[in-house]
């Protein structure tokens, strides 16, 4: 046992060596090249003071400005990630002639001031660029880097148009998107009208106390990095296991129910999609005219594909600039959230391989940056396509000019079955062939209180609750209220990419309900990976600026958010789609009353029927790659 125990010891101290090597030995080639000034105190208009540590090259007087804004913890004494991943960045980015600096969002660790999601109000942004851009050793050009939290902010800060902005590089920012097009996301908290449970777990984790220990209005700077040595300001929240946290209703008091900080959640948990809230703070929309050469970041196992890669053609259909316009660039990568340098020559993603996924992210972003911040004639414009996408399946990355790609054709599959296509043992089928016969339809039973589990997918941040990515999703199909829709086998293989929509008629016997729907590659074998999945709450099938319930006996067109892929059915294969009422806890599930849902308890379960008949042809329509 003593033996046992010292081994473990000796793991847990190797590992922290190693940690702590990794993040001295970037710190230490710091030294060398860079002045370090940390815990610089900058100043906002109101006067609140924002924590900032400055990398920039020794020797050189002006320099480009690569800017991230974060509300993670990046104060350098300690072993934490995020920390150590500070220091690497910094050293990339002045080995290449770059300053680099990071700052908390007002209200985090040593930032002065209230916080609220996004870094709310806008100025801050706006601030931070006079100032950094004023510095003497600044040459005036400032780009944005950063994924999740540190890219979230850029679009919103960036359509307030700072004349010494002049890049950005925003990677997994959909939380940062509120509306676009279709898409009424407001910042990943609703996907079709239905929460995100995501942002649940994430502010349990992440929101610091209104009672948190505060620095002494005027500490200079000495004091503030002398007392980072021994106080970070980083909660360390008790343990929860959100896999059962997540079950907890009323979903308003969630935060209470685990003893959690509950000022931001209790607030967003009430509003509604079109709530005026969501577009008095830091989210984009799309009436904001962005304005700024972009090199976006995108993942097809990341929480908000479709309105990232919406956002992406908006801005390059709409900036006011022909140039801007034409100087929108796209990475699609097989992962999960912020995951892009973590693949690998076999790159898993849940339990599905997709092979040799990696890419020169760092050669091309800098190259990106050399152009616009440095005026550097080099040849990225010639050597990048406009979109790089990665082709599960095939596994290999492809390039177009456009999102999707040019020779996607939109071609429409729609649903059959005897009235069994409960499960993967029903007769549901998917066929090319336009329903003939005057009546088909399936019906199944949800139960809120028996929702269908979420089983991997596009999906981040919900501690144990959710596995994100591709899963086999064999045995969940063994389940009454899945209905299950496969096509003949392939007899050959066909490349889907682009935005997947569909159209379900749907009657029910409660006044609202959910629609889901999955994606699905099925092998040979049988094995049945999930590639997207999308919900629309029936009451805001009309739009979000009402709510429109339903009457017993009708039939209702439902359309659901578009998803979003770039998938090789191969030969042998099948498509799949599975159709529900719920997908918990990554979506919050509905009680079908017809009420709040976030202030009650109890569901009813509703009878719910898919109607795919002549009269009611519920289908699904996949952009096929025509070669």
């Amino acid at each position: 046992m003593k033996t046992v125990s010292r081994l473990i010891f000796g793991l847990v101290l190797l590992f922290a060596t190693v940690v702590v090597n990794g993040q001295d030995t970037a710190l230490e080639e710091l030294k060398k090249i860079a002045v370090i000034d940390q815990k610089v105190m900058m100043p906002m208009r109101d006067g609140v003071r924002l924590a900032t540590d400055i990398y920039r090259p020794k020797g050189k007087k002006k320099v480009p400005i690569i800017f991230s804004r974060t509300p993670y913890n990046f104060n350098s004494w300690g072993d934490g990630e995020q920390r150590t991943r500070t220091f690497e960045r910094a050293l990339k980015a002045v080995e290449r002639g770059y300053a680099y600096v990071v700052q908390n969002e007002r209200g985090r660790y040593f930032s002065e001031g209230k916080w609220d999601i996004l870094g709310v109000p806008l100025t801050d942004g706006y601030d931070a660029f006079s100032w950094m851009s004023d510095q003497s050793w600044s040459n005036g050009k400032i780009g944005l880097l950063g994924c999740s939290s540190t890219a979230e902010w850029q679009m919103a800060v960036a359509a307030l148009d700072h004349p010494s902005l002049g890049a950005m590089v925003p990677q997994g920012f959909g939380a940062g998107v509120g509306t676009v097009g279709d898409y009424f996301e407001q910042g990943n908290w609703y996907r079709g009208g239905a929460e995100q449970m995501l942002f649940f777990a994430w502010l349990y984790g992440v929101e610091h106390d209104i009672f948190k220990p505060r620095i002494p209005a005027g500490a200079t700077q000495e004091d503030l990095i002398r007392i980072s040595r021994y106080y970070d300001l980083a909660p360390e929240n008790p343990s929860v296991d959100m896999a059962e946290a997540l079950k907890h209703l009323p979903i308003q008091d969630f935060t209470k129910n685990i003893s959690g900080k509950k000022e931001v959640f209790d607030k967003m948990v009430r509003r509604k999609p079109n709530d005026k809230a969501w577009f008095e703070g830091g989210l984009y929309h799309d009436n904001m005219e962005l304005n700024i050469p972009g090199f976006w970041f995108a993942s097809w196992y990341d929480v908000s594909i479709s309105p990232n890669l919406a956002l992406y053609n908006h801005v390059r259909k709409n900036a006011k600039d022909a140039s801007v316009r034409d100087n929108q660039y796209l990475v699609i990568a097989p992962t999960l959230h912020c995951a892009y340098t973590r693949a690998t020559e076999n790159t898993v993603v849940g339990e599905r391989s997709v092979g040799d996924a990696r890419l020169n992210y760092d050669e091309q972003i800098y190259a990106w940056f050399d152009h616009w911040l440095k005026g550097e004639s080099n040849s990225f414009r010639e050597d990048i396509p406009k979109v790089q996408y990665y082709t599960m399946g095939i596994n290999q990355w492809n390039s177009s000019d456009t999102w999707p790609p040019e020779k996607a054709e939109m071609i429409t599959y729609y649903l059959h079955s005897g009235g069994k296509a409960n499960s993967l043992y029903g007769d549901g089928k998917l066929s090319t062939n336009q329903p003939a016969t005057a009546e088909e339809a399936d019906t199944f039973m949800y139960d809120p209180m028996n929702p269908v589990p979420s089983y991997g997918g596009n999906v981040c941040c919900t501690g144990n609750a959710v596995k994100g990515g591709s899963f086999d999703q064999q045995g969940m199909e063994t389940r009454n209220d899945i209905l299950v829709y496969t096509s003949d086998i392939l007899q050959e293989g066909i490349e889907v990419s682009g935005f997947i929509e569909s159209t379900l008629y749907l009657s029910s016997d409660v006044k609202d309900t959910d629609l889901t729907i999955k994606l699905i590659d099925v092998y040979p074998d049988g094995r049945a990976y999930n590639l997207d999945e999308t919900i629309q709450r029936v009451r805001y099938r009309e739009g979000y600026e009402k709510e429109v319930f339903m009457e017993e006996g009708k039939v209702y067109q439902v359309d659901l958010t578009p998803m979003s892929t770039s998938n090789y059915f191969k030969k042998g294969h099948r498509i799949r789609i599975e159709v529900s009422s719920s997908n918990f806890p990554r979506f919050a599930r509905n009680l079908n009353t017809g009420g709040n849902n976030y202030d009650e308890s109890e569901g009813v379960t509703a009878t719910n029927t898919i109607h795919h008949s002549k009269e009611y042809p519920s289908k699904i329509t996949l952009p096929v790659v025509v070669k």
